[in-house]
């Protein structure tokens, strides 16, 4: 697997990293928990295809900024920011997880700027009768479980790259993980319902079977609220993260939406 080209834009004054891979037209992705500290399978399924267009969000790996995001409307100015630098100027966007929350976002307050939108198990609704597990009162060791449906491949994947030591690393991780609470925490509630029916461009759902972080049901929850075309596909055998547990059926089903 190449290693995608990288470059950097500024949000709010702070360097955040942008990889792109591919050729012909862009889609662009914005990770979820944990970030990318690595490029993916997944992206580069969609490579062979499209020119995949990779920008970090603030404080994840690649990128600082976090700290000057307080609220809902910070985030997504700074989303919107981040994938203007990024050459966004309107087409196909991607988001999993928390990255799929801001991706939502977009999509309902600027409706014109996104012309297609896969989401793969974002946050952003709450249902009392299945809360979203709380993820920054896990157990040391336990979240690669909790998040993923094969643990030790997704350690693997967010465990120190080449030339970065362990400690630093782990400052950097622990970043990320401050980055997703500054936005989600406590319940992973943004009221994005009251905003889901501005959402009105031809829209993907997508969520691994077994997610522990959001339970399935949410897919209908989204699909329900969303005033555009809509489908959902559950992918058997993922996790939360369900681009990265089943890369292969998800990039399918991203390709066969997107073309």
């Amino acid at each position: 697997m190449s290693a995608p080209l990288e470059r950097t834009v500024l949000v709010n004054g702070a360097r955040c990293r942008i990889w792109e891979k591919g050729s012909d037209s862009p889609i662009f992705y914005l990770a979820g928990l944990g970030g990318l500290p690595r490029w993916t399978p997944f992206l580069d399924r969609l490579a062979e295809r499209h020119r995949v267009v990779a920008p970090s969000l603030p404080g994840y790996p690649g990128a600082t900024g976090h700290d000057r995001l307080d609220g809902l409307v910070d985030w997504v100015a700074a989303t919107l920011d981040l994938l203007e630098g990024a050459g966004f100027e309107g087409g196909d966007l991607i988001g999993t997880s928390v990255g799929g929350t801001l991706a939502a976002e977009v999509a309902a307050m600027a409706p014109r700027l996104v012309r297609r939108l896969v989401l793969i198990a974002p946050f952003g609704l709450y249902d009392k009768g299945a809360p979203p597990v709380d993820l920054w009162g896990q157990k040391p060791g336990t979240l690669p479980g909790v998040i993923s449906a094969n643990p030790e491949a997704f350690a693997a994947f967010t465990a120190p790259p080449d030339g970065i030591a362990p400690a630093e690393w782990s400052i950097l991780m622990n970043r990320a993980s401050e980055a997703a609470a500054r936005l989600l925490w406590p319940l992973g509630d943004t009221r994005l319902e009251r905003r889901l029916h501005r959402i009105r461009c031809p829209t993907l759902i997508l969520w691994g079977a077994g997610d522990q972080v959001l339970a399935p049901s949410y897919a209908q929850r989204f699909a329900a609220g969303i005033a555009g075309n809509v489908r959902t596909v559950m992918i058997p055998g993922a996790g939360h993260l369900a681009d990265f547990d089943a890369p292969e059926a998800t990039a399918d089903a991203v390709l066969g939406a997107l073309g």
